[in-house]
């Protein structure tokens, strides 16, 4: 912690701002090993300090390696930072509008990812995390044994997560999607109440330890169904083949997004080929076609191709990556189940 704020505090020099403001929980509990419940405010100065709602303070100060404070109002907050001398504050992207106008009418204030640049870069401690996240979360995957079942989407899903919990999980690091048939077509669809049909799509992932795993796998029946099978795991597999430091992340997009259009398919490959993960689900970088993000050793991202027919079913394959040399896959579960 103390070396990501000591960066921080760098960047903060070198921008000439002399604070930091972050409300973001898992930001929050980057920074000060403290995730809040409620809201906190977190001013990274040269003594840091985190103001915490009365309900929190008990947990914020067993787990803060910051100083807390209870939060009394936004008077008295701003009151303490003017007393400082504090003029210009920086702040996350992600603050809300109705907190920025709280601030503006007595500091200099300017936007700045300084907290997501440091997050982009896992240590080996997060990275043992999401694979412990993975290894639960596909554990999980096959004890359900899908291809055995005929049940409801709803319960199969429910089911998913119940095991991730028994086998260690905290809770799921989003809503599972469990689809199938024509629905399958749906990158993001809902769970229904209705019998699993073919093809049968499942996006899952478990949280350990406040970090996240995220997975996709597609079962196929048909002759057809293979065929689009066949593509996304190929551009799967090439392009995490492709990843390499040095490399941007808009070129692993565009290998996997070459392949897919050489078979005829590009407008049916409607999102990004990956995304960042670790404390929050989606982080950066991606591999998407305008993320000009140079790859570094230590990132964690994504890689998840897919092909979706309007109306008829949709096929993703994804894996969780770490970088090194070159992309090692977080986990062991086979794309063919």
């Amino acid at each position: 912690m103390e070396f990501h704020i000591e960066n921080i505090l760098n960047d903060l020099k070198k921008d000439d701002f002399q604070a930091y403001l972050l409300t973001q929980f898992t930001n929050i509990e980057y920074i000060s090993n403290y995730k809040p419940t409620s809201f906190a405010f977190c001013i990274l100065k040269e003594e840091p300090i985190i103001y915490a709602s009365k309900m929190d303070m008990e947990i914020a100060n067993k787990n803060s390696t910051i100083d807390v404070r209870e939060y009394e109002s936004f008077d008295v907050m701003i009151g303490d930072l003017k007393k400082e001398g504090i003029k210009s504050l920086a702040i996350e992207p992600e603050l809300a509008f109705s907190t920025y106008e709280k601030f503006r009418d007595d500091f200099s204030i300017e936007s700045k990812t300084y907290v997501n640049t440091q997050r982009m870069i896992k240590s080996p401690q997060e990275i043992d995390n999401i694979q412990k996240a993975t290894e639960i979360a596909q554990k999980s995957f096959l004890e359900l044994d899908i291809l055995n079942r005929n049940d409801f989407e709803s319960v199969v899903a429910f089911d998913l997560v119940k095991s991730m919990i028994e086998n260690g999980a905290s809770r799921e690091s989003f809503d599972t999607i469990v689809t199938s048939g024509a629905n399958s077509s749906l990158p993001h669809a809902v769970p229904e109440h209705k019998s699993l049909e073919q093809p049968i799509l499942i996006d899952w992932g478990a949280i350990y330890n406040g970090y996240c795993s995220d997975n996709t796998r597609t079962m196929v029946y048909t002759e057809f169904q293979h065929e689009i099978w066949d593509i996304v795991a190929e551009a799967h597999d090439k392009a995490i083949k492709a990843i390499k430091p040095g490399l941007k992340c808009c070129e692993v997009d565009k290998v996997a997004r070459d392949i897919i259009s050489e078979y005829g398919y590009r407008d049916k490959f409607i999102h990004s080929t990956g995304h960042s993960l670790g404390l929050d689900i989606h982080e950066t970088p991606g591999f998407s076609p305008r993320d000009e993000t140079i790859i570094e050793k230590g990132m964690v991202i994504t890689v998840e191709p897919g092909v979706y027919l309007e109306g008829e079913f949709g096929v993703r394959l994804e894996d969780t990556v770490s970088i090194d040399k070159r992309a090692s896959v977080i986990g062991d579960l086979p794309l063919s189940i």
